[in-house]
């Protein structure tokens, strides 16, 4: 193997954009296009207004968004059906860093999900489609690949039998 990666084709790549916005506040208004207007901002306890998810907490909302999708797809591949995903998720942060310790990662330390699975199906069919879908969710790469300690548990809940059309 020659360590060379060989060119993405063009079909394969996606962009996405968006524009954003922060009077010098902590607020940020982000302007997701198409997908309407979001906002970032600090608890009021740490200077901000409270008017949205801190930006941290907006990234681990992407987690689950992230791995909701990513799930989905890979579901669908491996014919694997469900009813609903339910997500529970924290972080913890060294605070040092943001506040200027360059010896200490200002982003998070830990991030923890427990993703609740509501299916009829086996435990050793999820099991399948977790490692796929772990191995194949951007966003907890992205994590990963920062040096993020993250754990992720997955449960299975009982869900009604799924009713096949013939």
């Amino acid at each position: 193997m020659s360590g060379v990666l060989s060119p993405v084709p063009e079909d394969f790549l996606r962009r996405k954009t968006l524009t954003a916005e922060s009077d010098g506040a902590m607020r940020t208004i982000v302007d997701y296009g198409e997908f309407g207007i979001g906002v970032t901002d600090e608890p009021i306890a740490h200077g901000g207004g409270s008017a949205g998810p801190s930006p941290l907490q907006a990234v681990l909302g992407a987690l689950c968004g992230c791995e909701a999708v990513t799930f989905r797809r890979t579901s669908q591949e491996m014919a694997f059906e469900y009813e609903r995903l339910q997500f529970e998720g924290a972080f913890t942060i060294d605070i040092r860093g943001r506040m200027g310790d360059r010896d200490v990662r200002p982003h998070f330390q830990t991030v923890k999900l427990l993703i609740t699975v509501v299916t009829s199906q086996s435990e050793e069919s999820l099991a399948a489609v977790i490692e796929e879908t772990e191995a194949r969710c951007p966003v907890m790469n992205l994590l990963i690949d920062a040096g993020v300690t993250v754990d992720v548990r997955w449960q299975l809940k009982p869900g009604l039998p799924v009713e096949v059309n013939a």
